[in-house]
């Protein structure tokens, strides 16, 4: 599963995450998913506003370069996948 938790401090975070707006920029195309049943794996999120029952601890940085990983949130689900092979491929969940 993808629970994914934004931090707002950046030490806390497992990965820095850039939202992208581009397929053509992002190593993760990730859908955003209503409950946590539908996070599978590392290309459906659930954001939840509860640290402790989050898989990972993400920040949002404002500048590509800081970041672990660019990432395109989507609302369909067939359109989730890795554009691209990382290291972090196997991580988020």
């Amino acid at each position: 599963m993808a629970i994914i938790y934004k931090t707002t401090k950046e030490y806390k975070a497992d990965f820095k995450v850039y939202l992208t707006d581009k397929e053509y920029k992002a190593d993760l195309i990730a859908c955003e998913v209503s409950t946590s049943f539908k996070a599978k794996g590392d290309e459906k999120w659930f954001f939840t506003d509860k640290e402790s029952q989050a898989d990972s601890k993400i920040f949002i940085t404002e500048k590509e370069y800081q970041s672990d990983i660019k990432v395109l949130l989507t609302d369909k689900e067939y359109k989730a996948k890795w554009k691209k092979s990382h290291l972090l491929k196997g991580k988020i969940s």
